[in-house]
């Protein structure tokens, strides 16, 4: 049955075949950019522990900074678009992800940690204008440019998951140079999406978005939506920090632990290229999360019991129950959502409260597994997680009462 939701959407403006390849163009370099700056991180907390003398505990806060920042600063997203307008709103966020992934490269903890909440400020930024964006520029064809900007992510955290070791391997250069390559593609991508941002924007007047925001927040779907996203992100950014310490506590060497994680960020690509597709075709996205669900679990129970076994099985596993999560999040909150400024104020408040979630991830899984001395159990919290994920999912997923 086909979603009601994308049939009274009003059709995106008529372009060139130039501008249309121009603005997709740079729509995918923006995706692309999402992910590396906290995925490219996971793979060098060992050198930077070394480093910097961090407890696990402390470096997993690297990521954990980041992820707070994608919740409590989710709400910057619609004032900046309120006030400059989605496109412009987008460039700002990839030049402050720029900047912010040079400082955390310079030296001391003091840039470590204030780059890496920089660089976290930009992706929530990113993060809630993008289902905007799709709903803007593209509103007849939201599955499938979700599926498009979703799977540049995914292949943004997979590029950097597994390339940031060998990269180090072949240029010689130490872990900070190495991260602070993150900034160029960012770049590159402000750069290509300029042409976006030098059009007039359209602003929402503020009673308008007052209005938006009581009438949204009075809602069951915006809770069932933001709890589903945030309760993913928790286990998706636990397992980006600690999946490589998994693998090399199983005895696999640290370059060998980079390519599994990089693998279960590239596996997600077949997912996100086709579930956003299919399941925007439906009213009901439940079934798609619930498959989504039990493959996360069972990829999880496999690390857990037998870490060493068929480690790149498990990966995929794994990898394509997180990927179709993330992507089914994501669709969800662009359909349960009319317009463009309502997208943005779902997306703020999904992603606001929904990544503050998240955030305790990364440091509750590294003290869990300080204090246990082993993965048991910070693996059982994991898929504990998990069976939340999928209740709140149920509700998610079934159409909004109109």
């Amino acid at each position: 049955m086909t979603n009601p939701a994308t049939s009274t959407i009003p059709s995106a403006p008529t372009r060139g075949r130039a501008a249309t390849v121009l603005l997709i163009a740079g729509f995918v370099l923006a995706a692309f950019n999402m992910r590396p700056a906290l995925a490219g991180i996971s793979p060098l907390l060992g050198q930077i522990m070394a480093d910097t003398g961090l407890s696990p505990a402390g470096a997993g806060a690297i990521t954990t900074v980041m992820v707070v920042c994608l919740g409590v600063l989710a709400p910057l997203a619609p004032l900046l678009s309120a006030r400059v307008g989605l496109d412009r709103t987008l460039l700002a966020g990839l030049l402050i992800l720029t900047s912010g992934v040079v400082l955390r490269s310079l030296d001391g903890l003091v840039g470590l940690y204030l780059g890496a909440a920089v660089a976290g400020t930009a992706i929530a930024i990113m993060n809630v204008i993008m289902p905007a964006a799709v709903k803007q520029h593209f509103p007849d064809r939201i599955g499938l440019l979700t599926s498009v900007y979703v799977t540049g992510l995914v292949v943004g955290a997979a590029a950097a998951s597994g390339l940031m070791v060998p990269l180090q391997q072949v240029t010689g250069y130490g872990w900070r140079v190495i991260a602070a390559s993150a900034a160029v593609p960012a770049l590159a991508a402000a750069l290509l999406w300029l042409p976006q941002a030098v059009r007039a924007p359209a602003r929402p007047s503020a009673p308008a978005r007052r209005r938006l925001y009581h009438s949204l927040l009075r809602r069951p779907i915006t809770w069932h939506v933001t709890a589903y996203m945030g309760l993913q992100s928790f286990v998706f950014y636990a397992t980006l920090a600690w999946l490589p310490t998994v693998f090399t506590d199983a005895g696999f060497p640290v370059d060998h632990a980079g390519y599994l994680l990089g693998l279960a960020q590239l596996v997600p690509v077949a997912a996100t290229l086709t579930v956003p597709v299919h399941a925007g075709r439906f009213r009901t996205q439940v079934p798609h999360i619930l498959i989504s669900s039990v493959l996360t679990i069972a990829g999880l129970a496999a690390v857990w019991l037998a870490p060493a076994t068929m480690p790149w099985a498990w990966m995929i596993v794994l990898g394509l129950g997180q990927g179709a999560s993330i992507a089914l999040a994501l669709l969800i909150i662009t359909l349960r959502a009319p317009d463009p400024e309502s997208v943005t104020a779902l997306s703020a408040v999904a992603q606001g409260v929904g990544y503050v979630l998240a955030a305790a991830g990364p440091v509750l899984i590294g003290l869990l597994h300080e204090f246990s001395g082993g993965w048991g159990v910070p693996f059982a919290v994991l898929i504990g997680v998990c069976v939340a994920q999928t209740v709140f999912g149920w509700f998610a997923g079934r159409p909004s009462p109109r």
